[in-house]
């Protein structure tokens, strides 16, 4: 089992950049395919997500060439830089960890108690 804790978000204007980091515990942390997701008003939301390893990244395409998802192993730390921001991305930011392959949303088990991100226009 592993617990999650997102930090970093913020009030930002658009065309900013913020950093999430998400802290995890556990000495199984470097198994796990990490992803971030949000959700504002309605459904949550696939972000982005790394393998394991850290070799291999997805995104969704609405954040692709804007966000860069990373992971320290040794810091038990995934995070997610955000850049270019727009009213769009505001949202409550959660990071989710599981097994398997890190591009199938059904295989984040554990979730951390999100982390909010404005950006204003």
């Amino acid at each position: 089992q592993v617990q999650l804790v997102e930090s970093g978000g913020g009030l930002v204007q658009a065309g900013g950049s913020l950093r999430l980091s998400c802290a995890a515990s556990g000495r199984t942390f470097s198994s796990y395919a990490m992803g971030w997701f949000r959700q504002a008003p309605g459904e949550r939301e696939f972000v982005a997500s790394i393998s394991w390893s850290g070799g291999s990244t997805y995104y969704a395409d609405s954040v692709k060439g804007r966000f860069t998802i990373s992971r320290d192993n040794a810091a038990n730390t995934v995070y997610l830089q955000m850049n270019s921001l727009k009213p769009e991305d505001t949202a409550v930011y959660y990071c989710a960890a599981g097994y398997g392959d890190y591009r199938d949303y059904d295989i984040y088990d554990y979730w951390g108690q999100g982390t909010q991100v404005t950006v204003s226009s």
